[in-house]
């Protein structure tokens, strides 16, 4: 092994053996989401793939599932459990940019996983239910924002929200990959996503509580991934 370099196939293979022990420990905290965490590991995949591949993820939900996609947005943006330096080559161009506020801009700016919840914007929201459809709203930023490379995901406890749903089909047809996020059924979602995670609960605030450790788990798993090495 020349000059001390770990080969790419065992650098690799640790970082799938990290990747399952952060699936393990959730399993630990959470029995009860043994029987998904095959799912968790592969929706995890699609998101580093979106990462890596410089595109970004878009979140949806309704009521308690929108502000999940708020909260998951909040951790991707900033930092979450692990400094996020800013780029040293980023932080010269804010030198360049202005000598004055560049030093402060430098020293605060975090690195960030981009990710936007679809659930604000009460002007498009409000004007698009006024004058089209207020179920189309989701769809209708999919259209928008979605890129090929980019992930959608679309939390539904039942699997079955009209408007997630929409919303799903549009990012299908711009060439995002799906990941769905939902109950015990997984409902119509889970027919129109590349990953559908179920947690073992039918009853809507049973079926959020699931949730919540599954995408903190995903949120360490990426910032792991991306700012996890010096």
């Amino acid at each position: 092994m020349p000059n001390g370099t770990i080969p790419r196939e065992m650098e690799a293979r640790m970082e799938n053996q990290e990747l399952e022990r952060h699936v393990d420990r959730l399993v630990e905290r959470h029995p009860r989401l043994a029987g998904a965490a095959g799912d968790v590991l592969e929706a995890y995949r699609a998101m580093e793939g979106c990462f890596q591949g410089g595109g970004k993820l878009l979140v949806a939900g309704n009521g308690g599932s929108a502000a999940d996609s708020e909260h998951i947005v909040g951790e991707l943006m900033k930092s979450f459990r692990l400094r996020r330096p800013l780029d040293p080559a980023y932080g010269r161009k804010l030198l360049e940019a202005d000598p004055e506020r560049g030093p402060y801009l430098a020293g605060k700016l975090e690195g960030a996983l981009p990710a936007i919840p679809l659930t604000g914007l009460e002007a498009l929201s409000t004007a698009y239910a006024n004058d089209v459809d207020g179920a189309l709203t989701y769809a209708q930023q999919l259209y928008g924002y979605g890129r090929p490379g980019d992930v959608f995901l679309g939390i539904t406890t039942s699997g079955n929200s009209r408007n997630v749903l929409d919303a799903a089909v549009v990012a299908r047809a711009s060439g995002l990959k799906v990941v769905a996020l939902t109950g015990r059924d997984g409902g119509r979602i889970s027919r129109l996503a590349d990953v559908t995670v179920r947690v073992p609960e039918d009853e809507t605030y049973l079926v959020q509580e699931l949730h919540l450790p599954i995408y903190h788990c995903w949120c360490m798993m990426l910032e792991e991934r991306f700012f996890g090495k010096d």
